[in-house]
C-alpha cells in the first residue's frame, strides 16, 4: 500500500513564500514521477509541477519562475518552493505519485493567499 502525505500549507499574504512537502511511503516505495496539483474552490484540479526520477521537471505556465519543485535523494519525497504568491494560487494542493503499480494521491494541504 502506498501512502502519500502532504504538509506545509497555511495562510500567507500575497507576495510571500511557502514550502510544501510530500512524503511517500509503503513497502518498496518507488516512483517514476511525483508532482503537485491544486484545486481552487469551484474549479477543477489542475497541474502545477512534476519531477521525474531522473530529475527532469515541468511546470504549469502560471507558476513558471515562481515555483520550484525538488526531490530528495531517496526519491520518496518532493518539495514545492512557492515564491511571489498570488491570491489566485489559493487552493488545496495535492501530491501525486506515479509508479509501476499505479497512481496515488494524498489528502491535500490548504494554501490560502490573502490580498
Amino acid at each position: 500500500q502506498v501512502r502519500v502525505v502532504e504538509s506545509g500549507g497555511e495562510l500567507v499574504q500575497a507576495g510571500g513564500s511557502l514550502r510544501l512537502s510530500c512524503q511517500g511511503s509503503g513497502r518498496s516505495f518507488s516512483m517514476h514521477a511525483m508532482g503537485w496539483f491544486r484545486q481552487a474552490p469551484g474549479k477543477e484540479r489542475e497541474f502545477v509541477a512534476r519531477i521525474r526520477v531522473n530529475g527532469q521537471t515541468s511546470y504549469a505556465d502560471s507558476v513558471k519562475g515562481r515555483f520550484t519543485i525538488s526531490k530528495n535523494k531517496a526519491n520518496n519525497a518532493i518539495f514545492l518552493q512557492m515564491n511571489s504568491l498570488k491570491p489566485e494560487d489559493t487552493g488545496v494542493y495535492y501530491c501525486n505519485v506515479n509508479n509501476q503499480i499505479g497512481e496515488f494521491w494524498g489528502q491535500g494541504t490548504q494554501v490560502t493567499v490573502s490580498s
